[in-house]
């Protein structure tokens, strides 16, 4: 979710839902140790709980960034041993970390003796085109060893030549018996499942096998999906929110980060652009709240604008 979960976006979805466990995009250790290290960890309070996601494979370089995301008040430090892209591999990070158990091993531990919040870990099933299941299951059982507790699992491999990171998300095969036996073979371990899933069914029938379910594009692309979530799996009561109301709660904060920050409103509602969808003119109001010729508007206008366009 490079370039797609920023604070920005965050923020949009906890409007939507108080109870779901929202996640950074992936952070590198390299990003932290040389880089701005307050834009890319900066958050807004409201984002609780909030995990952040980091990728790198130096035990000592893991444990010195995740000890600034405690520090920042993050509430879980999740490793990414998932990203099938090049130029995470050419880190030497990401999913083809999972050939190297151990070393996944050494940084869990490494965060973990520098922490007093949790470390999880996040993979594939399998690399390459290898489905043996003894492979997922000895590197859980290795990293488990280390004393990480929670595995977020992409019920698909991830194939390390040959396919794009777009690719690697729709041509390896979904294999969800994978995970749930995880889940069988590690008990007391915490399994939550990721990959292809789209619709409240599907949530609630992988939760018969498994802890947790991650949610990734499916719901940026229709995001007032996760307006269902406190009330079907939180057992909260549904409140009063509307998509109107979301938005002018978009509106007010994309006023106040220009103020704070100079921050554009493009940069905020691109996340939001899927907020009608399904509903009759949303094509015409997402056109207005994407047209670059409103840009130097206020946000509050465009908003007016786009309504006019769907009334």
């Amino acid at each position: 979710m490079l370039d797609w979960t920023d604070r920005h976006c965050r923020y949009f979805h906890r409007l939507l839902t108080r109870h779901a466990l929202l996640y950074t995009e992936m952070v590198t250790t390299g990003a932290l140790i040389h880089g701005d290290v307050a834009r890319h960890l900066r958050y807004n309070a409201e984002e609780h709980s909030l995990a952040l996601q980091l990728g790198g494979s130096e035990p000592a370089d893991l444990a010195h960034c995740a000890r600034l995301g405690e520090q920042w008040g993050y509430d879980e430090i999740n490793l990414n041993c998932g990203c099938p892209s090049e130029r995470v591999q050419r880190g030497a990070f990401g999913a083809c970390l999972m050939a190297e158990p151990l070393l996944v091993a050494d940084c869990v531990k490494a965060m973990l003796d520098v922490l007093q919040i949790p470390v999880t870990v996040k993979h594939r099933i399998g690399i390459d085109r290898c489905e043996d299941y003894g492979f997922v299951r000895d590197f859980v059982g290795a990293v488990s060893q280390a004393g990480c507790r929670v595995f977020i699992v992409h019920a698909r491999n991830a194939w390390l030549k040959g396919l794009s990171p777009k690719e690697n998300r729709d041509i390896p095969p979904l294999r969800y018996e994978s995970v749930y036996r995880l889940k069988t073979d590690f008990p007391d371990l915490t399994i939550v499942v990721n990959g292809g899933i789209t619709r409240t069914e599907q949530v609630a029938g992988h939760l018969a096998h498994v802890d947790g379910v991650m949610l990734g594009r499916a719901a940026y692309h229709q995001p007032w999906w996760l307006s269902e979530w406190d009330e079907a799996f939180y057992g909260a009561e549904s409140g009063t929110l509307t998509r109107e109301s979301v938005e002018q709660q978009m509106v007010d904060y994309m006023a106040r980060e220009a103020a704070a920050y100079g921050t554009p409103w493009p940069n905020v509602a691109r996340h939001m652009l899927g907020l009608r969808h399904g509903l009759p003119g949303a094509r015409h109001w997402r056109q207005v709240w994407s047209d670059h010729r409103f840009k130097t508007l206020p946000a509050h206008e465009v908003m007016a604008l786009a309504h006019a366009k769907v009334s």
